[in-house]
């Protein structure tokens, strides 16, 4: 039962994954899409082993239509699609990749007019045509490991094209992982065939690995890498905007480093006019390990000389000070047309906030508001 109920939970979430991949403006790509489809498959053979396992298919026959067909032909041609069009290999502009699909369609041809006879009665065959068509059938037995194996050696090759170390890194593991459950999965289904084992037990573990990938993909290939790609596009597009005048900033501090701690304790004192400008021109806020004692050595002062400043000056302790040009940095990409594509806690985090924890409470603390309820509203 708890078993059941995991590959349940594990179809649910590949299936409101694969819609997610499909609909959001966040993952809209054409290597995305097909990862979807692919993650589309992998949930429907699990349907298909749930419904095996708890005997739906003796209370529903019709349904053994759908589990007769070969999905296993067409899942790792979607995963080839997926990898060739994320790293943009010109092998995907060629219309041959579609003789993939042939094995996959072989399969649905022949169970589909096999079932129609057997399953659904509205023809009967004659024995000859039986025979041939067992022949077929039984021929996917031949067919499947000669085409998996080929076509996930195929795909290696091709990820070495791309050109992000971590993007090669997330697409190899996937690559690994989706090979030893196809690979093992033949290797159980001839090693029953063979010995006349029973291979239930197995395709249970091999059920939780195919769980495995549907949940490390939606985490860490999916929303992780997400992430990061948008991370990398948001600093690149804020680098554009933001050119910081590094010589005349470090023109003040070294005219400036050597004046008397005494200053007032004023917008004029020299040190805060210095902290000012690392914010205001180089965005040290951005750094998300900024403290107290690395501004303080910025400066040339004592930490607690950097927090008497802001107390005094503003009102507000350190960690609202720096807070507070971090939620002015959010506000700005919100209102700019360039980052209406990145959702907010990428936007956070490339602001400094070290999580959406932090993010989303100094943001309401600020505004009153969430960072989505503020977007909302500010922007029709």
């Amino acid at each position: 039962m708890i078993f059941t109920t995991f590959l349940n939970i594990a179809i649910f979430q590949g299936i409101v994954l694969g819609i997610i991949i499909l609909k959001s403006i966040l993952f809209k790509s054409t290597s995305n899409k097909y990862l979807a489809y692919a993650i589309f498959t992998l949930s429907l053979l699990l349907l298909n082993f749930v419904f095996a396992i708890t005997n739906i298919y003796n209370t529903i026959p019709f349904l053994i239509v759908i589990d007769n067909i070969e999905w296993t032909f067409v899942f790792p041609v979607y995963f080839f699609l997926f990898v060739i069009n994320q790293v943009h290999h010109p092998i995907r502009q060629s219309k041959k990749i579609r003789l993939l699909f042939l094995p996959f369609l072989f399969s649905v041809f022949i169970n589909v007019f096999n079932d129609l006879d057997k399953v659904f009665g509205i023809y009967k065959l004659p024995n000859s045509i039986n025979k041939i068509l067992e022949g077929l059938i039984f021929s996917q037995y031949y067919i499947f490991p000669i085409f998996i194996i080929g076509i996930l050696s195929y795909i290696y090759p091709f990820i070495k094209f791309s050109n992000d170390a971590q993007e090669k890194k997330w697409i190899t593991y996937l690559w690994a992982s989706i090979s030893i459950l196809l690979l093992s999965f033949i290797l159980t289904i001839f090693t029953g065939l063979i010995f006349q084992y029973d291979i239930s037990y197995f395709m249970k573990f091999l059920a939780l690995f195919a769980t495995f990938i549907i949940h490390w993909t939606s985490y860490f290939g999916v929303f992780k890498y997400k992430l990061a790609k948008d991370k990398e596009d948001i600093r690149a597009l804020l680098s554009k905007r933001m050119q910081p005048h590094h010589n005349d900033i470090n023109i003040k501090l070294q005219k400036k480093t050597s004046l008397d701690k005494n200053e007032s304790m004023t917008e004029e004192n020299p040190y805060f006019k210095k902290l000012e400008s690392l914010c205001q021109q180089q965005h040290i806020y951005r750094d998300n390990t900024i403290n107290r004692e690395k501004i303080a050595e910025m400066l040339g002062i004592s930490a607690g000389y950097v927090s008497q400043l802001v107390n005094t000056i503003t009102g507000q302790n350190f960690s609202n000070y720096i807070n507070y040009y971090r939620i002015e940095a959010v506000k700005g990409m919100i209102f700019s047309s360039e980052f209406e594509k990145y959702n907010l806690l990428t936007i956070g985090l490339e602001s400094g906030f070290t999580s959406k924890t932090t993010f989303y409470n100094a943001f309401k603390k600020a505004t009153g508001m969430t960072p989505n309820e503020y977007r909302k509203i500010h922007i029709k």
